[in-house]
């Protein structure tokens, strides 16, 4: 997927169902696929959740989102990204999500 070291973490849906994210630094390059993605900032007690969102295409810049502003100002330092080629399941896992984390930047 990308090049960089990775960690996992679990993220649980409002739903109770559990995803798995890899977490990548922020910059870091990915590949042309669909995938549920989080934005966090790194806390000397683990990740905080800013922003879920999703996409059919990874490899778009992130520097360019519509809510770089929100990142930036909530200290973003890395992405999750939760693989799914279908935009269906990936619109349901970014709702359960949401619903469950309030991620400031989604509001």
């Amino acid at each position: 997927m990308a090049t960089s070291t990775a960690v996992t973490l679990t993220l649980r849906g409002k739903s109770g169902t559990n995803y798995e994210f890899t977490v990548y630094p922020w910059g870091t390059q990915f590949k042309p696929v669909g995938a549920v993605y989080a934005v966090f900032r790194k806390e000397s007690d683990g990740y905080v959740v800013v922003y879920i969102g999703q996409t059919a295409d990874l490899s778009e810049r992130f520097d360019d989102h519509h809510k770089q502003w929100c990142f930036d100002n909530h200290r973003k330092s890395h992405i999750g990204v939760h693989l799914e080629s279908s935009e269906k399941k990936r619109l349901a896992i970014e709702q359960d999500l949401i619903a469950n984390y309030h991620p400031p930047c989604n509001n």
